[in-house]
C-alpha cells in the first residue's frame, strides 16, 4: 500500500489554514535540487562532485519508478485524492513533471559545462570516437569482440517480430537498418549490458593521471555493423526506460511470504513505462516509434545531451585519486569501548558500568555495535540472542555472528524484514541462509513492515538473567555504516530489556496488547506519544517554565505532528527542525509558524539520525530510533524510539542541535514559500562551520 492511500483526517478549525502544508511530491524534488548544488559547488573537491552527480541521479530514478509510479497508477484505477497541499493528483504531477524537466537538464549542463572539463584538466578523461588514435580503436575493437559482442543481443522489429520488452533502467541503442536488396528501413534494439563497465578504460593505458574512457554504448555504436551482417545501419540512437518498481504483496492472501514476494520481483520487470529519457539529438521518427510502443506521452519525454544515465559516473567518482576526495576523517571507537593496551575489551562489563550512546561513522560501527554481537555470539553465557535485520551487506559479519551463535547452540531469533524496498532480493537469501544454519527466522506482522533497529541479547550472570540491548536509528549493516550518519544505544538498563522483550514477542507472536515504559513504539504508539509531548510543552509554556522542542528526522510530512508543531508555535514554544529530505511543514508564517526554524545539514555523509528533544519545563525527554515523520512509518511500519536518560548522551544530542540551528553553520534555511536557500558564507565571504567536519573533531577531542 502507498503513503497516498492513506485518508488522513486533520483537525478543522479557523486557528490552522487550509494551505498550510507544503507539497511533498515537490518538497522531495527540492531536495534533490539541494543534492545538484553540492554537485554544481566549485569548493567541493572534484571527484565528490561527481559522486553527488550520480547520487541526484539514482536518487531521481527511484522518485520515477516509486513516487511517480504511485501517483499515475492511482490516477488511472481513480484511487488518487487531493493532496494535503490541496493539490489535484494531475496538478501534482505536472508540477514534478516541470520541476523535473527542469533539474534534468541543469544536471546534464553541469556535467558537460562543468564537470566533463574539470576532469579532463585533472587527467580524468571520456573520449568519444573521433578523439582516439588509431591504436586505441583497435583495442577497443579487440575489447569489443572478446568482452562485449558474445553478451549482445540484437532484437528486431518486423511483423514477425513484436516491438521487444525494454527492461526498467536499461541503456539501450534505436538502431535504424536498410537492406541493400530492397532499400526497405527496419529497426532494431540493442542493450547496453548492465554488467560491464559504463566507462571502459581504454587498454594499455595505466596512468594514474591521465585516466581515459570510453562510453561502452560508444564502443557498441562504433561496430554495430558486426550485429547486423548483409545490412546497412543508417542510424542508432540512445534511450533509456524507466519503469514502476514498487512492489504489490497482499500478505493475507500469500502462503508463503517469500514464495510471494519471489513472484512478485519477477512481475517488477514489467512495471509500465513511467519516465523516457532519449539523447536530445534523436530522430523524431525514431522517438515517435518509442513513444507510441511503450505508451509515453509528451510530459514523460526527457531529451537530455549524451551521455544518458549519469548513475554511471558512481564508478569514476571512486577512482583512486585521494587529493580529489575529501581528506579522510578519522574513525575512532567508542572512548568506553576502547581497549587498554593489548587487553580485549569487555563490551559486556563496559555496558554494565553506564550506557553508551554511539554516533557513527563518526565512531566505529564496527567496533562497538558488530563487536556486541560477536562477543555475544562466541560467549558460552550468552543464552539468545534477538536481532531485526532491514537492509544488511552482502558479506554481514553480523549475519555471520548469528549463524555462529545458532551452530553454539544458543537461542537464536532473526526478524528479517524481506519487504524493504530494492533490497527484497538480498535479504531473501539472507533469510533462507540463516533458515539453514537453524536461526528461527520471523518476518514480522502481518500488514506491517518491521522498520526497527534492535538487538537483545539474554546473558546468564550468576543466579540471574541479565538482558543487554542495542537500539539504533540506523540499519545493522556495516558498509553503509561508513557513510550513513546514525544514533546507537547500547544499555543493560532493566526496563529497557523488558520493553525489548514485549516488543520481540510481539513481533514473532501474539502480543497485540504489550505496553512499553521507555520505548515508544509504533504504529500508533510513536505519533501519539510524540503528539503527547508537544502538547506537555505546550503546557509548560503556559505556566512560565522552559519550553522548546527539537526535531531531527529524514523526512517531516505527517499532517498531525506537523499540525501539533504549528499549535506549539501558535503557543510560543521555540520549533526547531532539521530534515534531510521532504518537509511539507512552513516556517515563518505570520499567526501559524513563527516560532518555527527548519533547516537541513547535507554533506559527505549521509544524514540519517532521528533524534527529538522537548525541554520538559527542565525535565527534558530525549529520543532517538528509527522513525520519520511520514504516513507509512507512524501507521504501517513497526518503529521503536528509546528515551535516553543519562545526561552526558542528552547533552550531546542537544550539541548536535546547536551546531545544524546554528547561523555559523553551513546548511540550507526553508522558508514559507517552501524555497530552500544555501547559507555557506558568512560575513566577509568567510566559509560557515562543515557540521560534519565539526562533528568529527568534537568526537575526535574527545577521544583524547
Amino acid at each position: 500500500m502507498s503513503d497516498e492511500t492513506m485518508v488522513i483526517t486533520l483537525p478543522q478549525g479557523g486557528d490552522l489554514p487550509a494551505d498550510r502544508f507544503l507539497d511533498r511530491e515537490v518538497s522531495w524534488l527540492a531536495f534533490n535540487q539541494r543534492v545538484l548544488e553540492l554537485a554544481e559547488d566549485p569548493n567541493l573537491f572534484l571527484l565528490e562532485r561527481v559522486n553527488f552527480l550520480s547520487i541526484f541521479a539514482s536518487n531521481l530514478d527511484e522518485f520515477f519508478m516509486v513516487r511517480v509510479a504511485g501517483l499515475k497508477r492511482r490516477i488511472a484505477t481513480g484511487l488518487a485524492v487531493t493532496a494535503a497541499s490541496g493539490l489535484g493528483p494531475e496538478a501534482v504531477l505536472s508540477e514534478i513533471s516541470q520541476e523535473a524537466h527542469r533539474l534534468q537538464i541543469r544536471h546534464a549542463k553541469l556535467f558537460a559545462e562543468q564537470i566533463e572539463p574539470a576532469m579532463r584538466a585533472n587527467g580524468i578523461r571520456i573520449l568519444r570516437w573521433h578523439e582516439l588514435s588509431d591504436l586505441e580503436r583497435g583495442a577497443l575493437h579487440t575489447y569489443f569482440q572478446n568482452q562485449i559482442f558474445p553478451v549482445l543481443t540484437p532484437l528486431a522489429v518486423d511483423p514477425a517480430h513484436p516491438f521487444p520488452y525494454i527492461s526498467g533502467l536499461s541503456l539501450n541503442l534505436a538502431v535504424v537498418l536498410k537492406n541493400p536488396n530492397s532499400d526497405s528501413e527496419h529497426f532494431a534494439r540493442v542493450k547496453v549490458p548492465p554488467l560491464l563497465p559504463r566507462f571502459v578504460r581504454i587498454p594499455g593505458n595505466q596512468a594514474v593521471h591521465d585516466a581515459r574512457y570510453v562510453a561502452l554504448e560508444d564502443i557498441i555504436g562504433e561496430f554495430l555493423g558486426q550485429l547486423f551482417p548483409g545490412m546497412q545501419v543508417l542510424q542508432h540512437h540512445l534511450f533509456r526506460v524507466t519503469r514502476n518498481e514498487d512492489l504489490e504483496v497482499d500478505e493475507d492472501e500469500g502462503e508463503n511470504l517469500l514464495v510471494a514476494l519471489e513472484k512478485e520481483l519477477l512481475r517488477r520487470r514489467f512495471g509500465p513505462p513511467v519516465r523516457l529519457e532519449v539523447a536530445d539529438d534523436i530522430n523524431p521518427q525514431v522517438l515517435d516509434l518509442l513513444m507510441r510502443e511503450l505508451d509515453i506521452t509528451d510530459e514523460d519525454v526527457y531529451a537530455l545531451p549524451r551521455p544518458l544515465d549519469l548513475t554511471g559516473l558512481f564508478g569514476l567518482a571512486g577512482l583512486n585519486r585521494p587529493e580529489l576526495r575529501y581528506p579522510p576523517h578519522p574513525r575512532v571507537t567508542n572512548r568506553y569501548l576502547t581497549a587498554h593496551e593489548d587487553e580485549r575489551v569487555d563490551i559486556f562489563g563496559a555496558i554494565r558500568q553506564r550506557e553508551i550512546l554511539l554516533h557513527h561513522p563518526y565512531e566505529s560501527f564496527t567496533t562497538s555495535v558488530v563487536a556486541f554481537l560477536q562477543q555475544a555470539a562466541a560467549d558460552p553465557q550468552v543464552l539468545a540472542i534477538k536481532q531485526t535485520l532491514y537492509r544488511t551487506s552482502g558479506d554481514s559479519p553480523i549475519v555471520d555472528a548469528l549463524i555462529q551463535a545458532a551452530e553454539a547452540g544458543k537461542q537464536v531469533l532473526a526478524l528479517v524484514e524481506i519487504k524493504a524496498r530494492f533490497d527484497e532480493q538480498a535479504n531473501i537469501s539472507w533469510a533462507r541462509k540463516l533458515e539453514a544454519a537453524g536461526v528461527h527466522v520471523v518476518y514480522g506482522i502481518v500488514g506491517l513492515k518491521t522498520h526497527c533497529k534492535l538487538a537483545l541479547v539474554i546473558r546468564q550472570e550468576g543466579g540471574q538473567l541479565r538482558r543487554y540491548c542495542h537500539i539504533g536509528t540506523g540499519n545493522y549493516n556495516p558498509k553503509t555504516a561508513r557513510f550513513y550518519e546514525d544514533f546507537g544505544l547500547l544499555t543493560s538498563r532493566e526496563q529497557v530489556g523488558e520493553d525489548l522483550t514485549k516488543l520481540f514477542n510481539r513481533l514473532s507472536g501474539f502480543a497485540p496488547d504489550a505496553s512499553f515504559k521507555t520505548l515508544l513504539v509504533s504504529p500508533h504508539g510513536v505519533r501519539d506519544g510524540l503528539i503527547e509531548h508537544v502538547e506537555r510543552e505546550i503546557e509548560f509554556k503556559r505556566e512560565g517554565k522552559d519550553a522548546r522542542i527539537r526535531v531531527k528526522v529524514n523526512a517531516m510530512v505527517d499532517e498531525l505532528v506537523i499540525d501539533a508543531l504549528y499549535r506549539a508555535s501558535q503557543a510560543g514554544v521555540r520549533v526547531e527542525v532539521v530534515v534531510r529530505g521532504m518537509c511539507s511543514l512552513k516556517p515563518g508564517v505570520a499567526g501559524l509558524s513563527e516560532n518555527i526554524t527548519v533547516r537541513s545539514v547535507l554533506g559527505r555523509y549521509l544524514e540519517h539520525s532521528r533524534a527529538f528533544t522537548f525541554m520538559g519545563g527542565g525535565d527534558p525527554a530525549v529520543y532517538i530510533g528509527s522513525a520519520d515523520m511520514m504516513h507509512r512509518n507512524l501507521d504501517r511500519r513497526v518503529e521503536a524510539l528509546v528515551r535516553l536518560v543519562q545526561p552526558d548522551h542528552i547533552q550531546e544530542v542537544d550539541e548536535l542541535f546547536d551546531l545544524a540551528m546554528s547561523d555559523e553553520s553551513a546548511s540550507w534555511h526553508l522558508s514559507s514559500s517552501g524555497e530552500w536557500a544555501r547559507h555557506q558564507f558568512g560575513e566577509g565571504g568567510v566559509r560557515l562551520v562543515d557540521v560534519q567536519d565539526q562533528l568529527m573533531r568534537q568526537i575526535h577531542s574527545k577521544k583524547r
